[in-house]
């Protein structure tokens, strides 16, 4: 037993590095690397699917963002946004729940319809205005008061007014009653304001002198009224048909023609406005109570 050796135990110890040639962390900063260059190929495949209005509209809100959600408001290049000032767009979102296709693009079909009413409608207004010039043109009665004949088409509608002249006033002095010549130009041109469906709003105007006695009890504002009223008698008596008529108001010296010089005869007047779909349905809603529904949160 003393002839035996005793083994010899040997004992080795292998130091491992992290990492290393074969280790894994480079797998990870690749996935990132290409992950970033996903994104990057598919931002330049957008930008370069868009024109170039949109895309002055991004360059533009990244310049000045808060510009436009403070301040609300279309961009000079963005485009058409449901919620002035940014929000969710929703035409660009999934379908709602109960909503097909057609629903979705209802909003752009709407609104190029508005355009293509309101482009036929501004057409009819400046035809109406050329009939109307050459009426007074045609009219024996009419042309010699064609100074005082002012037709314009307004942000309301075709306008036609009738102003005064230093030494040739619609109206005695102070009061409503129309002078002769005013009569036949109101009866002349009625039966013309006929031929479009236009509602009508009539509106009389008086200039900045203060009513004569300066009475509390009648002032410029019920002169311009009652001298609107007057002129909307004639009308309906030289053929106008009075279910047009949606309203006559008294304007006073409220909206000057002349407002750098507020005693200028020109000032008063009489408006004849036949009104575009726009005016028209602000005028039918402006005394009607609207509910506003608030989704609940």
């Amino acid at each position: 037993m003393a002839d035996k050796k005793t083994p010899t135990i040997v004992v080795k110890r292998i130091k491992k590095v992290a990492g290393g040639s074969h280790g894994g962390a480079w797998k990870i900063a690749y996935a990132d690397f290409m992950t970033a260059m996903m994104a990057f190929f598919l931002l330049m495949w957008l930008l370069g699917a868009l024109d170039g209005e949109k895309l002055k509209g991004i360059a533009e809100f990244f310049q000045t963002p808060l510009s436009t959600s403070l301040l609300g408001g279309p961009s000079s290049g963005a485009s058409n946004i449901i919620l002035p000032g940014g929000g969710r767009d929703l035409t660009q979102d999934g379908l709602r729940a109960g909503e097909g296709p057609a629903a979705v693009r209802q909003p752009k079909a709407s609104s190029a319809q508005d355009d293509a009413r309101q482009q036929a409608e501004a057409r009819q207004m400046r035809a109406m205005k050329q009939k109307l010039e050459a009426l007074i043109e045609a009219s024996p009665k009419l042309q010699p008061f064609k100074k005082q004949l002012l037709i314009d088409v307004s942000s309301e509608g075709l306008r036609v007014q009738i102003i005064d002249e230093l030494n040739r006033p619609m109206f005695a002095l102070a009061s409503a009653t129309l002078q002769l010549y005013a009569q036949d130009i109101l009866r002349e041109i009625a039966p013309a304001l006929n031929d479009m469906p236009n509602r009508i709003s009539l509106a009389g105007h008086t200039d900045a002198r203060p009513y004569a006695g300066g009475g509390k009890s009648y002032s410029n504002w019920e002169l311009s009224a009652d001298r609107a009223n007057a002129a909307r008698r004639v009308l309906i008596s030289g053929g106008l048909d009075e279910s047009r008529l949606i309203r006559v108001i008294g304007l006073s010296s409220a909206v000057l023609l002349e407002p750098d010089d507020p005693l200028n005869p020109n000032n008063r007047r009489i408006s004849i406005i036949l009104l575009n779909k726009r005016a028209e349905d602000a005028a039918i809603n402006e005394g009607r109570l609207k509910t506003i529904k608030l989704d609940n949160p």
